[in-house]
């Protein structure tokens, strides 16, 4: 048990966060518009704007976990219904 201790006390996830935005995160907006372009072309706007909207609030939550600043989201948040 000590030595996977040793193993893991140097390990880091930065390396891992910079692979996902850099890899990840674009692969998968540009799946979302093609599915986009596809519900476009069908007539289907009003599910194309629901996939837009979750979209939205998807990378919005990833942007925040991404960059560490959830902490002061949060006190700001919570500063808007306290005095």
């Amino acid at each position: 048990m000590h030595t996977l201790t040793t193993l893991t006390a140097g390990a880091s996830t930065s390396s891992l966060q910079d692979w996902i935005k850099h890899n990840v995160v674009p692969l998968l907006i540009l799946m979302i518009a093609v599915v986009l372009l596809l519900l476009a072309q069908k007539g289907d706007n009003s599910r194309a704007m629901r996939v837009v909207a979750g979209v939205i609030i998807a990378l919005v939550v990833l942007g925040i976990a991404a960059t560490g600043k959830a902490d002061q989201l949060g006190a700001w948040l919570a500063s808007l219904v306290t005095s």
